[in-house]
Parts: structure tokens; sequence; C-alpha cells
């Protein structure tokens, strides 16, 4: 596979038509000339010598230079060897709730979607931290592994919705005991977990879960999404109901949120519409001891540029070389 390291030089190739339209023209105002000083046949007569396909090789030949000389220029690279990468920051898992509560449009667009936002924005703050992704509702699953590889992170992320679950319900407990098990062997310091939810817990004992997270150096971080007065939730064109018949109101629950942030040594932060909390996490985080984590990437693609610069002077020389004479003797004579 040949990839371009530079490629914003491949533009100048959009100059090879210009060229030859810009030549073409060139020769008929030369034969318009002609015309005017006499008869065409008569002056070309009287350059028997002179060779009318020879301008045209050696046009040719200089915008098939011109293509390899930009080609070069453009670095292209081939194959890649795995290498060992070293990197410290820390290790960050997002535990994103998925549930249908979270399709509340106290947020614009709504409660996940707003979510989704604020960590890619995260994954624009990052440097060389590691980070994987969590999703959960009844139950939970991990939909990231702990990457430096943001581009994927960015590209599962806008895969999430409320479909990723199929069991409905708000067990954050399994979802900080998932994000536990998904740490790295190596990572032991800078751990942190960071839950997004609307804390309607329903299923089991979230704060006991983050005590757990505590007891072994990981932070639990929470961000409450939603409102104290609640929200209907709206879901096919109507709004949800209950099996009554009534309209579910989803009411964030500050109180879970503070408890499970408290227990996991971390802080609770209530989501804004500006500002979602995210950047205070951050910084608590940027005071953390970075941690020094060893990955085997793919790198140092080998160069290939020389080999088309050469083509390309091999070509501008052939150009240089042909004259536009016809040549004085033919090959074979009779």
């Amino acid at each position: 596979m040949l990839l371009f390291a530079d490629y914003k030089y491949l533009y100048l190739l959009l100059l090879i038509p210009l060229f030859l339209v810009g030549y073409a023209l060139l020769r008929w105002l030369r034969s318009r000339r002609v015309k005017a000083f006499g008869d065409p046949a008569l002056v070309n007569a009287l350059m028997p010598s002179r060779s009318r396909s020879k301008g045209w090789v050696r046009m040719v030949l200089f915008c098939l230079g011109f293509l390899f000389f930009v080609l070069g220029l453009a670095r292209p690279q081939t194959g890649a060897k795995l290498s060992e990468r070293k990197t410290k920051g820390a290790e960050i898992i997002v535990a994103l709730d998925v549930s249908n509560s979270m399709l509340a449009q106290d947020y614009s667009p709504n409660r996940l979607e707003r979510a989704k936002l604020a960590i890619s924005r995260l994954t624009d703050m990052l440097q060389e931290d590691r980070i994987g992704l969590v999703v959960f509702a009844g139950t939970s699953f991990v939909q990231l592994p702990v990457t430096t590889d943001y581009v994927s992170a960015k590209m599962f992320l806008n895969s999430i919705d409320t479909g990723s679950i199929p069991i409905q319900g708000t067990a954050i407990g399994d979802a900080i005991r998932l994000s536990i098990k998904s740490f790295s062997a190596q990572s032991e310091k800078s751990r942190v977990i960071i839950v997004i939810s609307d804390g309607e817990n329903h299923e089991d004992d979230p704060v006991a879960a983050a005590k757990q997270a505590a007891e072994i150096g990981i932070k639990v971080y929470t961000i409450g999404v939603g409102s104290t007065e609640g929200q209907p939730i709206p879901m096919d064109g109507a709004l949800l109901r209950d099996q009554k018949g009534e309209i579910v109101v989803t009411k964030l629950d500050e109180k879970t949120l503070r408890d499970i942030a408290k227990a996991g040594n971390g802080a609770y932060i209530h989501a804004g519409n500006e500002e979602f909390g995210l950047n205070p996490i951050v910084q608590d985080i940027r005071r953390m001891e970075d941690e020094e984590f060893g990955s085997i990437v793919f790198e140092e693609y080998d160069e290939q540029y020389m080999y088309f610069f050469g083509i390309a002077l091999l070509l501008f020389v052939i150009e240089m070389l042909i004259g536009e004479r016809k040549p004085r003797r033919k090959l074979f004579e009779l």
C-alpha cells in the first residue's frame, strides 16, 4: 500500500493539464504566425529538418517528469513495521449510560448526544493518556479497550446509541466493576473512571463498587446529566409510558452520583449545556503522577521518494536531449 506523508503537494498535478493546453495553444498561435508569414507548405519546405512531432514528445516527457517529481515531493511511503513505543500519562475509562432515560431532551439534542460530544472533546484534550469506553444500561459492555488511538475512540463513540445494550435499566455498579477489570496490567497509579449518567440506578449497589475501586487506587468521578425537575423520554415519535399508561419522567439523581464520587475518592459535577464538566476532571488528572506505558505500534514507513525523483530526473534529461530536428539519417536505408 502506498501512502503519501505530504499529500498536499499532489495538488500540483493539476498543473499538468494546463501545461498540455498551454503548449497546444502555443503551437496554434505559431501556426497562425506562419500562415501570416507565407504559404505554410512553402515555409515547411524551407525548414526540412524541423520535426513537427518531437515537440509533443518533449512535452509528454516533461509532463511525465513533472508527475514523478510531484509524487516524490509528496513523500510516498510503503510498508510499516512493528515497534515499541513508550508513553507517559493516565488511563481513563469513561462509563457512559445508554439507557432510554438518556434520550430525554433537557440537553440539546438529548442527554446521550450531548455526553458523546463532551467525550469527543475530551479526546481532543488528551496527549499521551490512554482512554477506554464502557457503555451500560441494565448490563455493561466494553465498547473500546484502553488505547492511545484517539481516532478509533471517536469512531467507536459515534456508533454508540441506546440500542448498544439490549437490556434496559441502569446498572452503574456493574459498569464500575467492569471498568476496574478493563485497565491494563501496566497501570497501577494514574487510573480514573468517569461515570456519565442521570444517576437513576435500579439494579445494584454502585457505592460499594466505587469503594472497591478506591481501595485499589482508582478514582471514580461522576457527571450528572439531566435536571432534577425531570423530563419525559421521547421514543418512536411519542413519549415513553409505563405499564399504567402514564408518561415516564426521568429525573437526575444527584444524591446517588455524589455518594458514588465520595466513595471513589473523586468528585461529582453537574453537567451544564456549555461546560459539561470534563475540564475540571482533566485538570485533576494532570496533577496525578504520570505512568509509563509500553505499546506496540505500526510506524517507520519506508520512504520511496528517491525512486520517484530518480525517474523524474531521467525523464527531464531525455526531454532535454531530444531536439526539435528530424534525425539526419534513417535507421535503415535501402
